[in-house]
């Protein structure tokens, strides 16, 4: 009884897609264009939250990690994703994903270290707030700052300056907890244990402290964000294809990881339109515009039209991979030129077509190229990303 009882409710109270009118006002007050039902993107995007929320939301407003084999924990960037995925929705115009953002953002307080004078969010918890500890990760922290100002954007009043005081709060533990040292020449640790120095750590780093000096005009943000960007030019950047490699090993190694991820590169591009704009340094539109470029010629099956995971793994996974389509609409956003577009709407067709389930609609974990051997564990994450770039392909295709 219990079950059906809540698995109605859900089913009652899930935002609609429905949307027709020029614009609408929040509950917080705030204007917001509204999105029209013509996009198949944007109906796609309804439908993911959907699924979401009658698979994997709990009834403590955090997210399973999937449906089948971890019910019972909740992950940090799962989450987050799911707010950033949220976020983008209230900015296209749909209001009703507000609570969900909202009830998880304050959820997310179990998992901040309230002990320590840094704080820092712990990877992962159990789904009801208890059992928060051990590791942190730097990139989901990072992440964390970067998805709660989007949601900073599209809120007003005590919940806007909340979402600004998290963040910086993210930012704070960056800069205070040691993750940043001279090993290597600077750069961010990937996690406390210190194992490695990813591109995409340091990346989401950058972004975080941009966006921070945007809004506060406190130009520390912008020294840690010139010194991130400085280190990860003069470590990461591989001339010979103009992509970013995976990592440095940790101390007494030193070995890098040449491997390109999808990922890692949509990270810098973005990074780099975001550095152009606030520093007003056009020359980071190049930057940005080249590396996406080298992405289109590395990092894309020209076969499949789609975005690999990396180029040592023959496989495709949403979130990873279609973090690139992401990386593609931002340089449009930029330049307006459609052919960046084309190759975002085509790496969310692959997925739509490859990697989605016809009956639930939600989206699998990882297939090959040809979209055989399908791994069908039902991330949160994926589902977040899926989302995410779907509502933002939805403004323009």
């Amino acid at each position: 009884m219990l079950t059906f009882c809540l698995a109605a409710c859900k089913k009652d109270h899930a935002p609609t897609a429905a949307k027709t009118a020029v614009e609408e006002t929040t509950t917080a007050g705030k204007k917001l264009k509204t999105q029209s039902t013509s996009s198949a993107y944007y109906i796609k995007a309804h439908e993911t939250h959907n699924f979401v929320y009658g698979n994997l939301l709990t009834t403590y407003n955090s997210y399973k990690v999937n449906t089948t084999t971890q019910t019972t924990t909740a992950y940090e960037w799962y989450n987050i994703s799911q707010i950033y995925a949220d976020a983008e929705m209230v900015k296209i115009g749909n209001s009703a994903y507000l609570p969900y953002m909202n009830n998880t953002y304050t959820w997310m307080n179990n998992m901040w270290n309230g002990a320590s004078p840094t704080g820092g969010y712990f990877a992962a918890a159990n789904v009801n707030g208890t059992g928060a500890a051990g590791d942190k990760y730097t990139d989901d922290n990072a992440l964390t700052g970067v998805a709660y100002l989007d949601a900073y954007d599209v809120t007003t009043g005590t919940t806007k300056t909340n979402y600004l005081n998290s963040a910086k709060a993210c930012a704070n533990w960056l800069m205070n907890s040691g993750q940043w040292d001279a090993t290597y020449g600077g750069g961010f640790w990937w996690n406390t244990i210190k194992e490695s120095k990813p591109t995409q750590t340091n990346g989401l780093a950058l972004q975080l402290f941009l966006r921070l000096y945007q809004i506060t005009g406190q130009t520390f943000y912008k020294d840690w964000a010139n010194s991130v960007k400085d280190w990860l030019i003069n470590n990461m950047r591989d001339a010979t294809t103009g992509l970013y490699i995976w990592k440095i090993d940790g101390p007494g190694a030193g070995t890098k990881h040449t491997e390109k991820f999808t990922y890692d590169n949509a990270i810098m591009v973005e990074a780099f339109l975001l550095y152009a704009q606030i520093i007003a340094d056009n020359t980071f539109v190049t930057k940005a515009q080249n590396l996406g470029v080298s992405m289109n010629t590395t990092l894309w099956n020209s076969t499949y039209h789609v975005y690999i995971f990396n180029t040592t793994d023959g496989r495709i996974n949403p979130a990873w991979c279609v973090w690139g389509s992401q990386a593609m609409i931002k340089l449009y956003q930029r330049d307006g030129n459609t052919a960046w577009l084309d190759y975002a709407q085509q790496n969310i067709d692959y997925m739509n077509t490859k990697l989605r389930n016809t009956t639930n609609l939600g989206y699998y974990h990882f297939c090959n190229f040809d979209g055989s051997n399908v791994e069908t564990r039902q991330e949160g994450v994926d589902q977040a990303w899926m989302q995410r770039t779907q509502g933002m392909l939805s403004d323009y295709r």
